[in-house]
């Protein structure tokens, strides 16, 4: 049988065929991870946070001091830096640093530490040291490295009681980098279950708790820490300050999801498969879990991963100022309450190196942030 003659400008019909029974489908999240990992500054983010997370988990057993190790002796003792070549150009295979003996400015008379060339310590891999629990179960001895007996090792310097500045980072990366995460989980779950309700419900639900998140809102920052953190009693134990903490972070961070999650429920509770759903009686819970929250799912964990930089920088502030974690418990915060007065950060520059960590980690979250932003984006080529 011969095809119908075509008119003037007529195209002819293109059979429409089934799709290869071998074709792969990829599913939303699929598509937000291979779009992601073509952000380059976004992966190699990703693997220096993992980094620091995996330093964080191991952190008794790669710093080679604990928290209440001190010596007198080298009180604000400079770093010191692994050499391989010795003072007459010798070549060494195994690290070594120089023993600081201690010497007096002629013009200042202050104290200041010099290299003892005749004393050499040599760098050692899994030494024994001071007792501690590997991942706070079992009891432990080995750190990942030290120096030959009786030599000390300060790859950051000391700080103001003779304190290694290097295990201390390490050590207070486990509460600088744990309490965010808890803090944003924790708002994460207010904001979504209360932004929904007020957006889902309406009416006078929505009202009342618009006006205690404008209310929450109303308050300043530094105050509002201020005012929570009096609420504290002192003296009490370290774990129960650390969950006071993420409880602060926690009812301050909640507000700004929960209106987003408002909004977007607001736009989406009319849609028609909502109404659809409404009208086969599906249940209020399940309509929001199953139909509602997925058609946003991938902005939140976007809106999450973007939250956590300013719980960083909130927790490092409070305790900068005295008002979050408190010694002899230690986070980069309070490593940096050194740094408040002048005279020690011209003497002392190296008591700023939990700055740089701080801002590592922060660029680090907000990378990642951007790149799954722009993975997350379905108008984004």
């Amino acid at each position: 049988m011969r095809p119908l003659p075509l008119f003037k400008g007529q195209r002819p019909a293109v059979p429409v065929t089934a799709a290869p029974k071998d074709t792969v489908y990829s599913s939303q999240w699929r598509l937000i991870y291979q779009k992601f990992k073509k952000h380059k500054l976004a992966r190699i983010s990703m693997y220096i946070l993992g980094a620091f997370y995996i330093i964080a988990l191991f952190a008794q057993f790669i710093a080679p001091y604990g928290l209440q190790s001190y010596d007198s002796k080298y009180v604000n003792a400079p770093p010191m830096g692994l050499r391989f070549v010795d003072a007459d150009g010798k070549f060494h295979i195994k690290p070594f640093v120089y023993e600081l003996k201690s010497e007096r400015d002629p013009e200042t008379l202050r104290k200041m530490f010099v290299p003892d060339t005749e004393k050499k310590h040599f760098f050692k891999f899994f030494v024994k040291g001071e007792e501690y629990k590997f991942l706070g179960l079992i009891p432990m001895s080995t750190h990942l490295f030290a120096v030959d007996e009786p030599g000390r090792i300060f790859l950051l310097g000391t700080d103001g009681m003779g304190r290694d500045l290097f295990s201390r980072i390490v050590l207070g990366s486990q509460i600088s980098l744990s309490i965010p995460l808890v803090g944003v989980g924790i708002s994460f779950i207010l904001g979504l279950i209360i932004g929904g309700i007020s957006g889902y419900f309406g009416g006078w639900i929505d009202s009342m708790i618009q006006r205690i998140i404008e209310i929450i809102r109303s308050f300043p920052t530094l105050p509002l820490w201020m005012a929570l953190s009096a609420a504290i009693p002192p003296r009490i134990p370290v774990v129960t300050m650390y969950l006071y903490i993420v409880i602060i972070f926690a009812f301050i961070g909640w507000t700004d999801l929960a209106r987003v999650v408002r909004g977007k429920f607001i736009s989406l509770k009319n849609e028609d498969y909502v109404i659809a759903a409404k009208i086969a009686g599906v249940g209020d819970a399940k309509i929001i879990v199953k139909h509602l929250l997925p058609g946003f799912m991938s902005y939140l964990v976007v809106a999450t991963t973007l939250a956590i930089p300013s719980m960083i920088l909130g927790e490092t502030a409070m305790s900068f100022l005295g008002l979050g974690v408190r010694s002899p418990a230690t986070s980069w915060g309070v490593l940096l309450q050194e740094a408040q007065k002048i005279e020690n950060v011209a003497l002392y520059p190296w008591k700023l190196i939990p700055l740089a960590f701080v801002i590592l980690t922060v660029l680090t979250y907000n990378f990642i942030g951007d790149g799954l932003r722009d993975a997350a984006d379905p108008y984004k080529k």
